[in-house]
Parts: structure tokens; sequence; C-alpha cells
């Protein structure tokens, strides 16, 4: 049987900008996922709980990965349970709230998450680093902020 060559007809530039950011995101996370099971047995999900941890001097609230993260409060919770299990985060008391807890990484913790990123910096490498010059990963970056600046001023939204 012959493949059929799909299209999605025609797009407005918008419409394919958008379709665009959708196909690299889901693309280079599938990439970058697979490297990083592959190698530490670390889903994508645990290192980006583990990356916004690692830029943290002080330990921070689980609610506040939950804001942070692609992850919901929840799933945000059950990572940091998994990364518990495997000694990678430690839950401590807040020094303000009795009834609440703060989540840090372990120094073995710190080990993995340098050791995945360094992964994950392999794994783009020839499908994004590779690819983009200085000028891209500013026009990147541009859009980035537009966008983000968007769920800044409405969170909601």
């Amino acid at each position: 049987m012959a493949r059929t060559d799909l299209t999605l007809g025609d797009l407005s530039p918008r419409d394919h900008a958008f379709y665009g950011l959708v196909w690299a995101g889901t693309t280079l996370s599938a990439h970058v996922d697979q490297a990083l099971q592959r190698a530490h047995d670390l889903p994508l999900s645990w290192f980006e709980v583990m990356l916004w941890l690692n830029g943290q001097a002080a330990p921070v609230a689980a609610s506040d990965l939950g804001e942070k993260t692609l992850l919901s409060r929840s799933q945000a919770s059950r990572v940091v349970d998994a990364l518990q299990a495997r000694g990678l985060a430690a839950r401590v008391p807040s020094p303000t709230d009795a009834r609440s807890v703060r989540v840090e990484l372990t120094e073995a913790g710190r080990r993995a998450f340098a050791e995945a990123d360094a992964t994950r910096r392999a794994a783009l490498a020839e499908v994004f680093d590779d690819l983009l010059d200085d000028t891209d990963i500013q026009a990147l970056e541009t859009v980035w902020s537009k966008l983000k600046q968007r769920r800044k001023n409405h969170p909601a939204s």
C-alpha cells in the first residue's frame, strides 16, 4: 500500500508558526526524554523539577514547583516523591510555617542533575544547537519573552 504524503493544507503564517512551535516542543522534549531515560532512568518531568530545584539557593515550597514547571501541583508532588525515594530530593520543615515543608535537592540530586544536564546538552547539540546560530537563539528568546509576559500579566488566561 502506497503512503500518502499528508499535508496540513493552506495555513496562515500565524497558524504555521503555532504548529511549528508545537512540533518543535514535542519533538525536542521527546528526544531529550528518551536520552535522559536511557542514560539515567530519569524522565524529563523529573529533570524539569530538578532544574528548578538546582537553581534555588534555599528549599522551596512544592506548590511553587507546580506553578513554575509544566506540571500540575499534584504531578509536581508525585515527582518530588519519586525523587525523594531515589535520594535525589529531600523535604525539610519550613522555617516560617510549622505546618508546611519545603523541597531541596540533596547532594546526590545535584550530582545527578549535573550528569543529566550534560546528557540533555549532548542530546540537543545535533538537533538544536548545531542548527541555530546566535541570531536564531535571540529571536527565540524574544518570542518566549513575549509569550511568558502574557502569562505573567494574565495568569488565568
